[in-house]
């Protein structure tokens, strides 16, 4: 229970009680609350006929005059460090000291001080939840499904797939209308699982038309059921001009499979700067500058986060006239060096795969060992408005007084 219970304390004794219980009024709910429970919110409660706030409560300059334990950010008149904080001086958290949106009452803390010359008011509250989001970074190439498609826990809408960023996919789950502006199945399942991400607990996310994920905060993610292992060391432009150096003189030509921009070698800046002979290859896509084309396919779960599972489907014929010639080598590989493949121009033209030589296994190592490890991220977004507009309110009205 706080040291500070008392501060909290709002049942006036000549109230009128209700089967046993009293009434709280930290927040709009107002619940009746028995001796011994607590009410909705978890933080306040009935002891001995008083409503407490039950949550621990630590006031530093408390805990330094009862030499209770105290960790120093800084040592006093230390210099700037560069930090963001001055941790030099005394520091308002306000972790832990709120109420429960209180519109009508001003917030139980505010701080005032001067800094500079300028009067400046610290008010400690609490965002609602119901404004409240999370925004989900999913380490992947791989489509999981349509930007605005809808994000499902336990069969119920908590959110959509926003837009994708270099390397991951997004999420935006939460907010207003999910918790309070649906059913209360759609509530329970949205509140459920954002506080299962905040607390680093996997949760498994249907997205329609989408894959089925399982997000864990800190923790690789597993989509249709497969364990992620990378995310992409880059684009398949990026690819090639990282890893153009290794493939010279190893190979007559380099594909690298990505759904953003497919990159070629030979028609490449970077292979153009090596001195790469012309090959006659062909892709089909569209092509943006030399050596790299976009839209070579649709978003997929196969190579490079495209739909495809055979690469030679992005290949057109290939033009003797620029270059093409039987024997010719070529190496197919994703941006993670998850996928790869080998093969030989026939006497045709066409491309056959063979055996993978050892002499570029190094060259698809080097591109798995620059990938970055796949892993998801969960940032929580609070909201707070009305709350902190009406302790101002107070401020101002005592202010006028």
């Amino acid at each position: 229970m706080s040291e500070l219970a008392e501060r909290f304390e709002t049942h006036d004794p000549g109230e009128k009680l209700v089967a046993e219980k009293i009434r709280c009024d930290a927040c709009p709910v107002m619940c009746y609350i028995a001796d011994g429970r607590t009410g909705a919110c978890d933080r306040y409660g009935n002891v001995g006929g008083r409503i407490v706030r039950m949550d621990p409560l630590t006031i530093l300059d408390h805990a330094a005059e009862t030499g209770g334990a105290v960790v120093p950010f800084a040592e006093e008149g230390k210099g700037w460090d560069g930090e963001l904080v001055n941790t030099g001086r005394r520091f308002v958290t306000a972790i832990g000291a709120g109420t429960t949106y209180p519109d009508y009452k001003p917030a139980p803390f505010i701080v005032s001080q001067e800094v500079e010359g300028v009067d400046l008011v610290t008010v400690v509250t609490e965002g609602i939840f119901s404004y409240c989001g999370v925004k989900v970074k999913i380490d992947t190439d791989r489509h999981i499904g349509p930007e605005t498609a809808t994000v499902r826990a336990q069969g119920e809408a908590i959110g959509h797939v926003t837009t994708g960023e270099y390397g991951s996919q997004m999420l935006s789950l939460g907010g207003v209308h999910h918790l309070t502006g649906g059913s209360k199945a759609e509530g329970r399942a949205t509140c459920d699982a954002m506080l299962s991400l905040c607390n680093r607990k996997p949760v498994e996310l249907v997205i329609d038309g989408g894959a089925t994920v399982i997000v864990e905060a800190g923790k690789p993610p597993f989509i249709d059921g497969k364990l992620e292992q990378r995310m992409r060391v880059g684009c398949g432009s990026a690819t090639i001009g990282m890893f153009a150096t290794q493939w010279r003189g190893l190979v007559d030509e380099v594909v690298v499979v990505d759904d953003h921009i497919t990159g070629v070698v030979s028609e490449h800046q970077a292979g153009k700067v090596l001195g790469w002979q012309d090959t006659g290859i062909k892709i089909i896509g569209r092509r943006s500058t030399p050596g790299r084309y976009f839209k070579v396919s649709e978003p997929g779960l196969g190579w490079g986060g495209t739909s495809i599972s055979d690469p030679l489907s992005i290949l057109g014929e290939w033009n003797a006239k620029k270059g093409a010639r039987p024997g010719m080598s070529l190496l197919m590989v994703s941006t993670t060096g998850e996928q790869f493949a080998y093969y030989e121009l026939d006497d045709e033209l066409k491309p056959v795969q063979k055996p993978f030589p050892e002499r570029l296994r190094k060259s698809v190592e080097l591109i798995e060992d620059n990938c970055e490890p796949a892993l998801c991220t969960v940032l929580f977004v609070g909201g707070a408005g009305g709350s902190l507009r009406a302790a101002d309110r107070h401020i101002g009205l005592e202010a006028l007084h």
